[in-house]
């Protein structure tokens, strides 16, 4: 038999390379004989830097930027300089992870670290910018990123706003006679981890923003205050970007990309699986299952993220996938239906989830080998 393994990081657990390396302990121990390849993936979330440095040659730069708050960090992205590209990722300026719990409010955060990473590699002279999407503590619509590029967002008194979340709704007018570095020759790539647009019921606000630190109140003005930038934008740019899938990705960020710097999306897997030429893999080897898998399986694994995506290439390939999960949020039955060969849930329900998370990677471990050895005693 042979399998390839594509995991996520088990958050707070499992990096995605222990994660494989709990599979292939497994896999060997149910049958020493299984072919194993791997490759280490990321939806564009969290980890993005991290999968481009185990496919590509690159360097890492740094620059002067601000975290979510404003605060001065220094920050690192990647180049390649063969290809003429930057790697960014979101999550390293603009994120969750780099604020205390009691620190993250998306009404108060913004995406302007991320911008100044932006600038910062335009002047380089890169021809493509990658900005891995997610992870991220903002509902900004992107207005940060766009800052930091030179763009001003004005009130009605014609005062400069801080561009965070709270500020949306207050924009009157966009001024862009600031912007000093001209991107039009230059291709900047929103690596989306999610399809959601960029307000509504499934939009950035009412299905991120809790997670971000968001109170509900909060949730409803930054929703509105989503849309009425987006109304502004039409009004004044002429630019109808709100609705497109994908545009919701990082608090609206990847709708910032497109909207003004004239970026374009792609799914982060998708992306990911093309630098990894996992196609020329899955054809050169008959590949038997792919095995996948993050920390929780819920509503959004469906919605652009890595697992939704290694279910594609699976599909496509006529090729079943498994997923491997530390909670499952959804009935088996309805992964099923949307595509999963099976569903494995390491949790056990009868000890604490603090129990799970330390002992993630024997539970993996444990899970698979289970699962491989009873296949293996049906065929």
């Amino acid at each position: 038999m042979t399998v390839l393994l594509i995991p996520d990081k088990f958050k707070g657990s499992l990096t995605a390379e222990e994660v494989i390396s709990a599979l292939s302990k497994g896999i060997k121990r149910a049958d020493e004989s299984t072919e194993i390849h791997h490759m280490i993936a990321s939806d564009g979330g969290d980890g993005f830097l991290n999968a481009v440095q185990h496919t590509l040659e690159v360097e890492v730069v740094h620059c002067s930027a601000v975290d979510p708050l404003g605060r001065e960090i220094k920050a690192s992205y990647l180049v390649n300089k063969h290809r003429g590209e930057a790697f960014i990722e979101l999550a390293k300026t603009s994120g969750m992870e780099i604020l205390k719990a009691k620190e993250r409010n998306p009404m108060i955060t913004s995406t302007l670290g991320t911008g100044m990473q932006i600038r910062d590699a335009v002047r380089r002279g890169v021809g493509t910018i990658y900005v891995g999407l997610g992870g991220s503590a903002t509902n900004d619509g992107g207005i940060g990123i766009a800052h930091a590029m030179g763009y001003k967002f004005l009130d009605e008194q014609q005062n400069i706003l801080t561009p965070i979340g709270e500020n949306l709704a207050r924009i009157h007018s966009i001024d862009a006679s600031g912007i000093e570095l001209d991107v039009k020759d230059i291709s900047i790539v929103a690596v989306n981890d999610v399809d959601n647009p960029l307000y509504g019921h499934c939009g950035a606000a009412f299905v991120y923003a809790k997670q971000k630190g968001a109170a509900v109140a909060d949730i409803a003005q930054l929703d509105t205050g989503l849309k009425h930038l987006d109304t502004i934008v039409q009004q004044q740019m002429g630019a109808n970007h709100a609705l497109d899938a994908g545009a919701g990705a990082a608090g609206g960020a990847a709708y910032g990309i497109k909207t003004f710097l004239g970026g374009t999306f792609v799914s982060g897997i998708n992306f990911m699986l093309h630098l990894a030429n996992i196609d020329s893999l899955v054809k050169n080897k008959k590949i038997d299952f792919i095995i996948t898998g993050e920390g929780k399986i819920d509503d959004q694994t469906f919605s652009g993220k890595l697992i939704h995506g290694v279910m594609g290439l699976g599909d496509a390939n006529a090729i079943p996938v498994l997923a491997i999960c530390g909670t499952l949020g959804l009935d088996k039955e309805i992964c099923m239906k949307k595509g999963l060969h099976a569903v494995l849930e390491i949790r056990d329900y009868s000890k604490s989830l603090a129990f799970t998370m330390e002992n993630a990677a024997s539970l993996v471990e444990k899970s698979i080998f289970q699962f491989m050895s009873s296949m293996r005693s049906q065929q």
